[in-house]
Formats: C-alpha cells, sequence, structure tokens
C-alpha cells in the first residue's frame, strides 16, 4: 500500500460527498490510499496546499490564480476534466427586448453571478471591459451573490441573475455555455424567448493542483491511476457523469489567460483583501 495522499476539495453541493467517496475507493483499490479533506471556501483550501496541508487541490480557476499568486508561480496544474478545457461565457438577453448589440447596454441594468465567480462575474465583466463597458459606469451592475467563497461552483447566483432577466429586472445577464446548454435541456431556459448576444473568448475552469514540494514520482502514480478511469467502464462512469466529464486530461495552463487578465482589469485580489 503506497503512503497517504491528502486531498482538498470544496463541498459546494452535498454531491460533492459522493463523488469523492467513489473516486477515494478506486484509488484504494489501486494501492494508491487517499484521504479528502472537505473546505467551505477555497481560500482555506488555498492556503493548506500551500502550507503541506493537503498535498493535491481540487481548484477552481480562481483558486488556481490566487495560489499561484501566494507561491511565487511555484505550483503545478496537474490534470483537469476534459469538459474544464475550452469553455465561454454568455452575454444573454431576451429576444424580444431592445437589446441587439454591445453597445445597446450602456446606461442599462446587467445582472452578473456571485462576484467571485470566474464564468459569471470576473471573465464577462473582463470581457466587457475591452468592449468599452465599465460596471458602474457604462452600466449598472446587479451582482447576485451566492455562496460566497465558492467561487461560482455552486450555480446559484448564475441562476439568480437568470431570474433578474426573467423577471425583466435587468436587460442582460452572464452564464457559462455549459448551463445555458443544461438549463435549456431541464426546461430553465426557453431559447425560444431568449438569445445569445456575445460569447466570451474561450477559458479552462478546474484543474488539479500541488505545491513545488510535492513528489513528482507520488505526482506520477497518482496521475497514472487518474487517467486509467474510463468512461467505458460502468463502474468508472457514475462518477464521471456525477463530475460532469468523460475523460481526464493533463492540467495546462494557457486557458487561464482571460481570467488573469479580467481580475488584473478589476483589481479583484487588491480588492477582496481590504
Amino acid at each position: 500500500m503506497g503512503d497517504l495522499i491528502k486531498m482538498g476539495a470544496v463541498l459546494y453541493d452535498p454531491r460533492v460527498s459522493v463523488i469523492w467517496e467513489i473516486i477515494r475507493d478506486f484509488f484504494d483499490a489501486n494501492n494508491c490510499p487517499i484521504d479528502v479533506n472537505f473546505y467551505k471556501n477555497y481560500a482555506i483550501q488555498v492556503d493548506d496546499l500551500l502550507n503541506g496541508k493537503i498535498d493535491i487541490a481540487w481548484n477552481s480557476p480562481l483558486a488556481w490564480l490566487d495560489a499561484q499568486r501566494k507561491s511565487g508561480e511555484n505550483c503545478r496544474a496537474i490534470a483537469m476534466r476534459d469538459t474544464d478545457r475550452d469553455r465561454v461565457s454568455y452575454i444573454v438577453v431576451r429576444k424580444n427586448g431592445c437589446i441587439k448589440n454591445l453597445t445597446d447596454l450602456k446606461n442599462e441594468k446587467l445582472a452578473f453571478g456571485a462576484k467571485d465567480s470566474p464564468q459569471a462575474t470576473l471573465i464577462p465583466i473582463g470581457f466587457l471591459h475591452q468592449n468599452g463597458l465599465r460596471p458602474n459606469q457604462d452600466y449598472e451592475l446587479v451582482q447576485c451573490d451566492v455562496l460566497l467563497g465558492k467561487h461560482g461552483d455552486h450555480v446559484g447566483g448564475e441562476l439568480e441573475g437568470f431570474r433578474c432577466l426573467q423577471n425583466e429586472k435587468v436587460v442582460a445577464t452572464a452564464m457559462l455555455d455549459l448551463n445555458w446548454e443544461s438549463w435549456i435541456r431541464d426546461g430553465t431556459l426557453d431559447p425560444s424567448q431568449y438569445s445569445i448576444l456575445a460569447t466570451t473568448s474561450k477559458f479552462d475552469h478546474c484543474v488539479f493542483s500541488v505545491s513545488k514540494d510535492f513528489s513528482e514520482d507520488r505526482e506520477q502514480h497518482w496521475l497514472s491511476i487518474l487517467f486509467s478511469m474510463s468512461y467505458a467502464n460502468q463502474n468508472h462512469r457514475e462518477m464521471m457523469d456525477l463530475e460532469g466529464l468523460k475523460e481526464w486530461l493533463p492540467g495546462r495552463t494557457t486557458g487561464f489567460q482571460p481570467l488573469r487578465k479580467a481580475i488584473e482589469i478589476q483589481k479583484f485580489f487588491k480588492e477582496t483583501n481590504k
């Protein structure tokens, strides 16, 4: 039996514990025991990763950049889901509304998710800024802060933003492409009533992160087991469906540039550390 590897994950939904119970059993069965610590927010998880209290963190994109910021760019992004790559966010409007292009948003109310949500706030606001629209100067920002600290993993704020659009409290809202698609499938969003006004540049989402001190031999052993999961295997498929993937892929960092630029423009870490 190998040495215990300590994992970290933010508990944003009860199903997270179910997912990690399945993952833990799989790793145990493959001679790589893991122990999972659940966190109420990413800030604590990042600190514990950098302090050596956990070995591997399942980080949001914002938590990844925070870990890099605090470590002097000394963390490694080692794995991610196939669905974490090349995501986009949409600016969504009512089809029968008056908004036909981005310039029409000037002096209007726009809804966003939690203020620490990369996909529903930070990246869309950064996108609008690059198109000449600054929050609370060129448009009024309506913030839907739900479960701060969980970086928008809990879609409550994003959904609340859409409800604001439905109730005509705002003229537009921001949402992740995957949520647009899933809300159409489950009937939450009627595509005959709403349209995509604009699309952000592509970005990457969650990533498994380690600090520079984590043994590369242990990392490679852990990765070999993670990558051996197969969607074709019925025993693996339940967890992969719950976690929203069909394949685990190597981690990459090129897809975090849109978020990095967005937090620089909005001075996010400086504002939150006041």
